[in-house]
């Protein structure tokens, strides 16, 4: 009933916390996804600006 597959599953490694055989998997899968994305985004966004020399007519 439910799902694809209903046994048990023993996860080890990294497996234990991003599965999608659980929600707590999901979520973490989820979680890290936002957090990615979020991480790009603050990247970008306080990256120093490059300073354009001033063009000045001689």
């Amino acid at each position: 009933m439910g799902g694809h597959d209903s046994g048990t599953h023993q996860f080890t490694g990294i497996q234990k916390y991003f599965n999608a055989y659980t929600i707590v998997g999901r979520r973490n899968c989820v979680l890290a996804t936002y957090a990615g994305i979020a991480t790009i985004f603050l990247f970008f966004k306080l990256k120093p600006k490059k300073q354009i020399p001033a063009v000045t007519d001689k």
